[in-house]
């Protein structure tokens, strides 16, 4: 008797459910597609520096004229503390000590592309770290990895290549990001430009010493590391020459604003504390649901720059509940302003421009007060 193969039926698909299959792979392959591009470019960045070094004598994008006969080049960002910007001079000095320090990285070599930084890895060969690899690179010969983690925090313009945030090395950048840095009292746990002022360059350079190793009291020490005292002095005159008398009060004891982005800002609070003239510091954030909505500031901030942070963001059409100075001692934070969210306020009625400008302070007692008595209207209304 012949046996009977049995007919296997295939269930036929719905049209739609094949499109959504079809869909499916093109996304797969998409992304197959972006990540070798991405492996490759920084494999051949990598392994192939010499073929991206490229001679300079082209004129080439950047807002940046070096002046052949400078010995320490002046900085591509303009504005900023005059000691500070000594500071960065004389780091460079010691770390960068080439002609066009901004498109130098490690060993001399030269890129002329500074849309990001170079990420090169190229072999160290002397020293403590010699045989490890080194991606130095810029003004401040700053390492790959350090660069990304400090461009999140000090970078002033945020761009984005695909799927992830991008950072711009061009010169003003470069400065931006370690003017920034420097002037970052929390993450220092030192005032770095109270320092300058008090003429104690000394311990600043042992502080940054860890950091920046060639600054006479790290691993790398070089030729230029002992007479980096006499290049701060020459340069800090230079620069202190360029601002005449415009070099105020406020600019010495400068306020910066810390700021806790989140998604459900939508950019409007960044994008308002851009447009005034503070250093905006960038820090990550727990509480991602609850919109920004309160302001806290330290012992040392003007009352006008409280007011001139919260109008703008109420202009904005951020809804700012609370004004406040910090409930406790917050080491280095006297000046300071800090943009957040504070979950236990959000059902709160948010201050008008009227309130903030008609208050000659803020103060942990009033605030509260006048938050119970708008609270109290607000539940009455409902």
């Amino acid at each position: 008797m012949r046996s009977v193969k049995p007919k296997i039926r295939r269930k036929r698909r719905k049209p739609s459910q094949v499109r959504f299959m079809l869909f499916k792979r093109l996304i797969f392959i998409s992304i197959l597609i972006v990540s070798f591009i991405s492996f490759f470019q920084i494999f051949k960045g990598k392994l192939n520096p010499n073929k991206q070094a490229i001679r300079l004598n082209s004129p080439h994008k950047y807002e940046y004229n070096y002046d052949d006969g400078e010995k320490w080049p002046r900085l591509a960002m303009k504005g900023g503390d005059p000691y500070v910007r000594a500071l960065m001079r004389t780091i460079s000095a010691s770390e960068s000590n080439y002609a066009q320090p901004y498109h130098v990285v490690y060993t001399g070599k030269k890129v002329s592309n500074l849309r990001k930084h170079p990420d090169w890895c190229i072999t160290i060969v002397s020293g403590p770290n010699k045989g490890n690899c080194s991606t130095a690179a810029g003004r401040y010969q700053m390492l790959s990895n350090t660069w990304y983690l400090m461009a999140k925090r000090y970078h002033p313009q945020r761009g984005w290549s695909m799927f992830w945030a991008s950072y711009s090395f061009e010169p003003k950048y470069q400065d931006a990001v370690v003017h920034g840095w420097l002037s970052d009292r929390k993450y220092w746990q030192a005032d770095i430009p109270g320092l300058l002022r008090e003429g104690k360059l000394d311990r600043v350079l042992r502080l940054l010493s860890g950091t920046w190793t060639s600054l006479g009291y790290g691993i790398e020490t070089n030729s230029m590391s002992r007479h980096l005292p006499t290049v701060y002095q020459e340069v800090l005159q230079d620069e202190l020459s360029l601002l005449g008398d415009n070099f105020s009060q406020k600019q010495e004891n400068s306020v910066v604003v810390e700021y806790f982005p989140k998604d459900v800002d939508n950019g409007v609070v960044e994008k308002a504390l851009r447009s005034l003239d503070y250093q905006v510091i960038l820090l990550p954030t727990l509480t991602v649901d609850v919109p920004s909505n309160s302001i806290w500031f330290g012992s040392k901030v003007n009352m006008e720059d409280v007011k001139l942070v919260a109008e703008t963001l109420i202009s904005s059409g951020v809804k700012i509940r609370a004004i406040r100075p910090f409930n406790k001692k917050v080491k280095f934070a006297d000046l300071l302003i800090q943009v957040g969210a504070d979950p236990e306020i959000q059902n709160i009625p948010s201050l008008t421009l009227e309130e903030v400008r008609s208050q000659s302070s803020f103060s942990q007692d009033e605030i509260f007060l006048n938050r119970e008595f708008y609270a109290l209207l607000y539940f009455q209304k409902k």
